[in-house]
């Protein structure tokens, strides 16, 4: 937390449904002083996006939608392009709607109505033809709020909280509403230009919408936790069906832009070590958060920052690994040492800031590489020379290869993530402390 600069965290670990550790660590509120309590409130950010998966998975298994109905059967203004869209493309982002708050003419400070959300979605280009790729957005949410909102007649807030929070004993996880005293709210930052700073406005109005625009804290989301080991609200199919990977394009189940692991319903799916893992990480609004349940070991992490830039996955599967030793992982034969070799020189080169454009994949090399320079020569400034490097994991899959290496440094012991594609071009650099 103090080299990231993070005000606050708070933390679960939770071990088959049973809470074990719940602590709050450094600051909610850094202007009152305020510590952080595991009741602390925090904004969902993306991780809210499982209970609205959550919440559609209940309808269709009510019989009130139909998961490969298309989506124009409850959005009847919608476009000739969205024909081929269904209500399972936007929970597993293949439908091709892109982001729709990265658009120009859309406004972060302007209130939107539900109606005039959709008609901005309405008027974009698809990205890529239904189910023939993936792509990561908030846009498919959104609408699946929307949705919720037509079938039901109650906005997707109401009905999640009728459904799955007021049930579950939730009592502190609502949408967010900025006007309401609400206990123990924490608030969110973001560093600039070295300094912690508040959380930029936003229009109230986009929090409110159902991509993850939640209230909650860690012990709400463990109670959510203890339920998904039982049938009560979500039943054994519907677990199933949030768990398994959507298939795109020639049936491949990952890419990329996923980082050789795979998506379901509001769930992310990967393995660490071999142990299965369904998780998710939310960012926004000064908030980084995270869940990692791991299937297999009956271990549930939950941390939940009031900073933007937070390396939340890091942290979250850096307490894991103390939780369950055996996700640290052992060094196996390495089956490319020439490769490995080149990996050490990407290392050297990220610690003096000079990383080889031609290394990398064109998008990294457009969008990442000055930033990864930057980033991982700051690091690395402390760490001292790389004394020795781990493989600790290959997996290939749908033309994506990623190795895990351990690096074993002077003053510090790394964990490096490195993504390539079929022509082994570096597209994702990750560097978190073993």
């Amino acid at each position: 937390m103090e080299r990231q600069q993070i005000p606050g965290v708070a933390l679960a670990v939770v071990k088959h449904g049973k809470i074990v550790k719940a602590k709050g660590y450094g600051l909610a509120n850094i202007e009152h002083s305020v510590s952080v309590i595991p009741e602390t409130v925090f904004q969902s950010a993306s991780v809210g996006k499982q209970f609205t998966a959550a919440g559609v998975l209940l309808l269709a298994e009510e019989g009130k939608l139909g998961l490969d109905d298309p989506i124009s059967r409850y959005l009847t203004n919608a476009p000739p392009t969205w024909q081929g869209i269904t209500v399972r493309h936007l929970l597993n982002h293949t439908s091709g709607i892109p982001e729709y708050n990265t658009q120009k003419e859309f406004n972060l400070r302007q209130d939107y109505s539900e109606e005039e959300l959709l008609t901005l979605a309405e008027g974009l280009k698809l990205d890529f033809a239904p189910e023939s790729d993936w792509n990561y957005n908030d846009t498919g949410y959104v609408l699946l709020g929307v949705i919720v909102h037509r079938v039901t007649g109650t906005f997707y807030g109401d009905f999640l909280q009728e459904r799955i929070f007021k049930p579950l004993g939730m009592t502190s996880t609502r949408v967010i509403n900025e006007t309401n005293i609400i206990l123990h709210r924490a608030a969110g930052y973001e560093l600039i230009g070295g300094e912690v700073k508040n959380q930029a406005w936003l229009s109230p109005s986009l929090n409110t919408t159902a991509h993850g625009s939640l209230y909650f804290t860690v012990l709400d989301v463990a109670r959510w936790d203890a339920a998904l080991y039982t049938d009560n609200p979500l039943s054994a199919r519907i677990r199933e069906q949030m768990w398994t990977a959507a298939k795109f394009g020639n049936g491949a189940t990952t890419s990329l832009k996923m980082g050789g692991g795979s998506y379901g319903c509001g769930w992310g799916l990967d393995t660490v070590a071999g142990h299965r893992v369904v998780q998710h990480g939310g960012s926004g609004q000064g908030f980084k958060t995270y869940i990692a349940r791991f299937l297999d070991d009956g271990l549930t992490v939950i941390l939940l920052c009031n900073l933007a830039q937070a390396d939340h996955t890091a942290l979250a599967h850096g307490v894991a690994r103390r939780s369950l030793p055996a996700l640290k992982g052992r060094s196996i034969v390495d089956p490319d040492p020439a490769f490995s070799a080149h990996v050490a020189d990407v290392l050297r080169s990220a610690a003096a800031g000079s990383l080889k454009p031609e290394w990398f994949t064109d998008e990294a090399r457009k969008e990442q590489v000055t930033a990864w320079n930057k980033d991982f020569s700051r690091r690395l400034k402390n760490t001292g020379s790389v004394v020795r490097l781990e493989l600790l994991e290959v997996k290939v899959q749908d033309g994506v290869t990623r190795l895990i290496y351990r690096a074993k440094c002077e003053r510090e012991t790394l964990r490096l993530t490195m993504c390539l594609n079929a022509a082994r071009e570096i597209s994702a650099l990750k560097l978190a402390t073993e």
